[in-house]
């Protein structure tokens, strides 16, 4: 059994953990451990909400959830040795729940709350609690569906550089000053700003904590450093080569998913779950400029679930509303292929915020299939039809 470096009590807040971690990127947050090159160790963590979500009927935890609060990460971890220009090589070994909290849930955020991927269709808050039971799950809020996961971290990354975080920081404020494309809801924000409410920091305290909140980049998106890229093949057995910026890398990670489809297309749309993951960590000296690294690079592993048979639903970059036509976008594309894959689930007995919560979440494989036939993208998404109880196929 790896040693456990980073541990929870799933009964407090990240903030009044023993040793708390954090909810923002600042390369100036403490880290919480040291480790060496060549260590395996264990590190706990709790779900992405800090858990506010409750295993229950009501979906009012999903409407009204804080997401200054989120993402809380477990870490950072200092690597010893690791410096700017390195790459950090982190296999992880295993991934899975912590005991006596084998349940999950996925969310459909309100319209007023945060939204996600198809928010003028399903403005309303929703929520499935799913259970654990070894690699299946299965939920009382969507009967007649059981599949196997592909348990992964949602958010890993390293710490920023000062100089890159303040590259974030101007490029996604240059972004929302200007305004998204014509065909860009008001809902989802094109980006989440810096801001204080909530932060988490670690262990600092007082100015220098007033101080690094207040520019301290938020969690949500990916980055270059990695973090919340959401990437269900990153599972266990996967290496994962991530640049280093600062000394001793800062390694951080989180948000814990035992499914996921290719997309999270509900934004809350894993199977969400508190956690543990084992790593072996290790550095390759001066690799950011031998492998002209810019984003990281990772390996997947072998342990994934093995399904056959698939539908596979097309879309293409037309807008569903007006019929505008849009030129190669893989957005608009993907978003239509969803749209008719839940259209077709409906014709089974699922109501629509059932199909697109199970989209969501179950391994689904989302692919660009078109990105060069001018004026339409094609994007597809793979449905697997053995986790059903009944047929799928049209007869």
């Amino acid at each position: 059994m790896p040693e456990t470096l980073f541990k929870v009590d799933l009964t407090k807040p990240m903030h009044e953990q023993e040793v708390p971690g954090h909810n923002r990127w600042h390369p100036d947050i403490p880290a919480v451990v040291s480790v060496n090159p060549g260590d395996v160790f264990r590190i706990e963590c709790k779900d992405w909400t800090d858990g506010q979500i409750q295993d229950n009927d009501d979906p009012s935890d999903i409407r009204d959830v804080d997401l200054t609060v989120v993402h809380v990460l477990s870490g950072p971890i200092h690597v010893n040795g690791a410096q700017p220009g390195d790459i950090l090589v982190v296999d992880l070994l295993d991934i899975g729940a912590l005991p006596d909290d084998e349940w999950g849930f996925t969310g459909i955020f309100a319209r007023e709350n945060g939204g996600g991927f198809l928010t003028d269709h399903f403005p309303e808050a929703a929520k499935a609690c799913w259970d654990l039971q070894g690699i299946f799950a299965s939920s009382r809020h969507i009967p007649g569906v059981r599949f196997a996961g592909i348990t992964h971290p949602g958010l890993i990354g390293c710490a920023p550089s000062q100089d890159l975080l303040n590259t974030w920081n101007a490029r996604e404020r240059a972004l929302v000053e200007k305004g998204g494309p014509p065909w860009k809801p008001a809902i989802p924000a094109l980006a989440e700003l810096p801001n204080p409410q909530n932060a988490v920091l670690g262990t600092l305290k007082g100015a220098e904590f007033d101080r690094v909140a207040a520019e301290a980049a938020r969690t949500v998106p990916p980055r270059e450093h990695g973090g919340n890229c959401d990437i269900k093949n990153l599972s266990k057995g996967s290496r994962i080569y991530f640049p280093v910026y600062v000394d001793g890398a800062k390694l951080s990670m989180g948000d814990i998913h035992f499914s996921q489809g290719d997309g999270e297309i509900s934004f809350c749309g894993a199977i969400e779950m508190s956690g543990y993951i084992d790593l072996h960590v290790d550095i390759i000296k001066g690799g950011m400029e031998k492998y002209g690294m810019v984003n990281p690079i990772f390996k997947p592993g072998l342990v994934e679930p093995r399904y056959s048979e698939y539908l596979i639903f097309e879309g293409i970059s037309v807008d569903e509303f007006t019929g505008e036509q849009y030129y190669l976008d893989a957005h608009v594309a993907y978003r239509r292929a969803c749209l008719n894959a839940i259209e077709y689930l409906k014709k089974f007995g699922f109501t629509g915020e059932q199909a697109y919560l199970l989209l969501s979440c179950a391994p689904v494989e989302g692919r660009v299939s078109g990105i060069v036939d001018i004026p339409n993208a094609c994007c597809t998404l793979a449905l697997p039809t053995e986790i059903f109880d009944q047929d799928m196929f049209p007869t």
